[in-house]
């Protein structure tokens, strides 16, 4: 396992793997909490412009990434907002939520799929090991967000969180 990001698909299911460079706490922490999310989440040329956190079984996660690059054409100024209902919380090895897309109320976006996804933080050699296993309702709906570019979004969104880790171990 090496520190790029793993992706795989099997079926109606998204399995992401990643070896970070920090104590597991650290990235169960960096993870859930808006302070560190606000810095690290989305793709490049994305930043955060709104970010709550309640990490309890039921809070929400709701956030919005705004696009600030000039050179992404079309997408430039285009917000896209997410929400997450959590479901079960064990600190510091795993979380798991609901996701979905949503409006800035935190409404979820109809004709947009949603997931389950269980979060999993292993210590693994001195590092951290991540894991993020994801199930979707289909097949058909886990290619259509992989249409979407979320496989680039993702793996920048996880280089941009290693490189965040590093300005903070």
């Amino acid at each position: 396992m090496s520190n790029q990001l793993v992706i795989q698909t099997e079926g109606q299911y998204l399995i992401m793997e990643r070896i970070f460079n920090a104590p597991r706490e650290l990235v169960f922490k960096a993870h859930t909490e808006a302070e560190h999310l606000k810095k690290w989440w989305g793709p490049r040329g994305w930043e955060v412009t709104h970010c709550t956190v309640d990490l309890r079984p039921g809070g929400a996660w709701h956030y919005c990434m705004k696009c600030v690059d000039e050179k992404q054409g079309d997408f430039f100024g285009f917000e896209s907002w997410g929400k997450a209902i959590y479901k079960e919380i064990e600190a510091p090895a795993t979380f798991s939520y609901t996701d979905y897309f949503s409006d800035a109320e935190g409404n979820e976006s109809q004709g947009m799929p949603s997931s389950d996804i269980t979060v999993t933080f292993e210590e693994f050699e001195g590092t951290t090991k991540y894991v993020s296993r994801a199930r979707y309702e289909s097949a058909e709906a886990l290619k259509q967000v992989i249409e979407m570019g979320m496989e680039q979004g993702i793996t920048e969104t996880m280089d941009r969180f290693a490189e965040y880790l590093e300005t903070i171990r």
